[in-house]
């Protein structure tokens, strides 16, 4: 079986064949639909090898995370499978949760064998020798979740969701709100966590409240952490616990409910709780939140990588995405 023969059937030359079976170049959607027909009846499969050969690409996209078992970051990489499996390209996936050595091997030997066209880095902020190896040979850079300096990244802003978050309980009355925030080793990369941590006394100083340190609790980003700085909090006396809290995550959140479960607290009428993320059991939970898309993240990296892949590609530095309140049930105002 022959590409001509494909050709021939769809009613096309060989080379609109190679573009559409490829994803390279363009092609209209109705011809690609005669040709993807054509090979499909005729049982015609595209030798990855020799395409591999004739355009020196391997269409396989590394994707480095620092975690994997965690929500976000799997959402993530979920939304740029996806994508990649749309537009032909599969995935090489590099976990970074192990020993402190496998980055340097990742980036000083796995990422630099012309083994992957390209490199999303999913919240992890590259050092200075890592970008320029990765730029030196050539392969494009997308990051997610920070900036980098020289490469596209694809972030929210970090703040003003913090700042949302937090005026949406100033909004219902409540003027002790606390903060379950992330704990120093959470702070890595972007400092995402001191960022979330200064959009809510932003919001607290703007409404003429004073942010109180004893209303602030750290945790590592887990439902058991979310759960241990909840009963820190909530095990106050009435009159010295708060009566909101933004937790800088859904997962901490979530903890933050069943700690309050556990102290015979009622959500929301006992304490309002609001988090970050939209996480999938966050409607199970009834968790007021600010949704930040993480597989449109995904999405959209890859989108943004298969640009800059073509001749002349794009190479903006910092696109923002969109974030929206997402309120439920765990908000309400103040009793009494």
């Amino acid at each position: 079986m022959s590409i001509a023969e494909v050709a021939r059937l769809a009613g096309v030359s060989t080379a609109t064949v190679s573009r559409a079976l490829s994803g390279r170049g363009h092609v209209s959607a109705a011809a690609r639909e005669r040709v993807v027909a054509a090979a499909r009846e005729l049982g015609y499969v595209v030798s990855q090898a020799a395409s591999s050969l004739a355009s020196g690409r391997t269409r396989n996209v590394g994707i480095v995370l620092p975690f994997l078992g965690r929500w976000y970051f799997s959402s993530v990489l979920e939304g740029a499978q996806r994508r990649l499996m749309h537009v032909g390209y599969d995935v090489t996936l590099y976990n970074l949760a192990g020993q402190d050595g496998e980055r340097a091997i990742v980036f000083e030997d796995f990422l630099l064998r012309q083994r992957v066209d390209a490199v999303i880095a999913v919240a992890l902020e590259l050092t200075e020798a890592e970008r320029t190896s990765l730029q030196a040979i050539g392969k494009p850079i997308v990051g997610v979740g920070g900036p980098i300096e020289g490469v596209r990244t694809l972030m929210i802003d970090d703040v003003a969701v913090a700042r949302l978050a937090t005026e949406h309980l100033i909004g219902l009355d409540h003027h002790r709100i606390g903060l379950i925030g992330g704990d120093q080793a959470s702070d890595a990369d972007f400092h995402m966590p001191a960022k979330r941590l200064r959009g809510w006394q932003a919001a607290m100083r703007e409404a003429g409240i004073e942010p109180d340190p004893r209303l602030m609790a750290q945790a590592d980003f887990t439902l058991q952490g979310g759960y241990a700085a909840a009963k820190q909090l909530f095990g106050a006396p009435r009159a010295e616990r708060p009566t909101a809290v933004f937790a800088a995550s859904d997962e901490m959140a979530f903890g933050a409910i069943l700690a309050a479960r556990d102290l015979g607290l009622s959500v929301p009428d006992d304490i309002s709780i609001v988090g970050i993320d939209d996480h999938d059991m966050a409607e199970f939970f009834g968790l007021t939140t600010v949704a930040q898309f993480p597989r449109e993240q995904g999405a959209r990296a890859v989108d943004v990588l298969m640009a800059q892949l073509q001749p002349g590609g794009d190479t903006a530095e910092d696109t923002p995405l969109p974030f929206e309140l997402r309120v439920r049930r765990s908000t309400a105002r103040p009793r009494g």
